[in-house]
């Protein structure tokens, strides 16, 4: 299973480690992803999404229903 938000789309990143000696290696920065099951009023249903926690505060402030409905429209979710 790949590393992205199914809400938000965030994903990973590539930048550097950088050594004290101003030394360069490539490093991968991960999103925060949490697997995490919500209930939909309107189909009736459970769905169980892996969303960031940046994710889950979006959700808390602007309601599931309205995330999935986004997320669906750009093509983060089916």
């Amino acid at each position: 299973m790949s590393r992205v938000c199914q809400l938000t789309g965030k994903r990973v990143m590539v930048g550097n480690h950088v050594s004290h000696s101003n030394h360069k290696t490539k490093r991968k920065f991960y999103p925060n992803l949490v697997k995490k099951r919500f209930y939909l009023p309107e189909e009736k249903e459970f769905i169980t999404l892996r969303v960031s926690t940046a994710a889950l505060r979006t959700i808390n402030k602007r309601g599931i229903t309205a995330c999935v409905k986004d997320a669906r429209a750009k093509g983060y979710l089916k």
